[in-house]
């Protein structure tokens, strides 16, 4: 069994078995922004289910172009630590992302390889491939409106290991909001590289 660096070794015994789904919120994930990102986590049983709505500043091709950036992704998306697509045929990538986020003094760590199907300018589909999930899946849809592009996510996601039930969907909630925030920064920079 692969040892998991993102776990800290001076964190108490029964904590070191949490693993939280932040990598693929990724799926998953604006100064300005900000107020216009809407999060919703809820469990059922193992399942996590986590459902955004954003409204990103940027044309509808900025949008796509950092929704997709795989490759450099852990540049902009603070609790990546890689990020890179290790198969391309098509509109069908095969994506690994690890990474770490930290909740007090603990430190929790994950790594998944992820089937992404583009559909270009329009919708981004991703399904689970290995890592540290019993499953994963995520749609995640872009239009383009007279202000910049309309985000809606929804994924559902089972993790391998204990998610605490109080503190767990709050930590996601928070990280996913964050990285959209990440996200919009990121498309934002680009608009204005672009002038």
């Amino acid at each position: 069994m692969r040892h998991d660096p993102g776990l800290r070794h001076d964190s108490p015994p029964a904590m070191r078995t949490l693993v939280l789904p932040f990598a693929l919120l990724v799926l998953l994930s604006t100064g300005a922004a900000a107020q216009e990102i809407s999060v919703r986590v809820e469990r059922h049983g193992e399942l996590v289910v986590v459902d955004v709505e954003a409204h990103v500043p940027g044309a509808l091709r900025e949008a796509w172009a950092v929704f997709t950036d795989y490759d450099n992704m852990a540049s902009f998306i603070s609790n990546l630590t890689a990020s890179k697509v290790l198969e391309r045929k098509d509109n069908v990538l095969h994506v690994m992302q690890s990474g770490q986020s930290k909740v007090g003094f603990l430190t929790f760590g994950f790594e998944a390889v992820r089937a992404v199907e583009l559909v270009p300018m329009h919708e981004i589909r991703s399904s689970f491939v290995s890592g540290d999930f019993k499953s994963y899946s995520s749609t995640t849809s872009l239009q383009p409106t007279a202000q910049g592009t309309q985000i809606r996510h929804h994924g559902e996601y089972v993790p391998k290991k204990w998610l605490p039930p109080l503190i767990g969907p709050a930590v996601i909630e928070r990280e996913t909001r964050k990285q959209y925030q990440e996200f919009a920064a990121e498309i934002e920079r680009r608009t204005a590289n672009r002038r």
